[in-house]
């Protein structure tokens, strides 16, 4: 997947998100724990918040542990976060994704 160029972890950041199916939302620890950095959710986060002039990632499906749409505020409008995922089949009641536990795709589980 790598190119020659160099890399940078927001690079490693976006081809695991870029693998998120349709319909399915996975969190920022989840993708910090499967980069080998786990105690990196927090730049996971910041890479998303980098990410949303790139269209190409699905940055709507990467949610905060409990599935609370804790990124919303950092897409276009408050609720384009909310609308997206919704568009792809997934229920959000009050900022949260519901039946969390069902569609959560964890990539070290899916990718391994």
């Amino acid at each position: 997947m790598k190119s020659d160029r160099k890399y940078s972890f927001f690079d490693d950041v976006y081809e695991v998100v870029m693998l998120i199916p349709k319909g399915r939302v996975t969190s920022y620890g989840a993708i910090a724990n499967y980069l080998g950095t786990k105690l990196s959710a927090r730049m996971v986060g910041w890479a998303m918040n980098a990410a949303h002039s790139n269209r190409k990632v699905p940055a709507h499906r990467v949610v905060n542990r409990n599935g609370l749409l804790t990124g919303r505020h950092h897409f276009e409008t408050p609720t384009t976060m909310q609308q997206r995922l919704e568009k792809e089949g997934v229920v959000i009641k009050d900022n949260q994704v519901q039946n969390f536990k069902t569609i959560f795709w964890d990539p070290a589980r899916e990718l391994e």
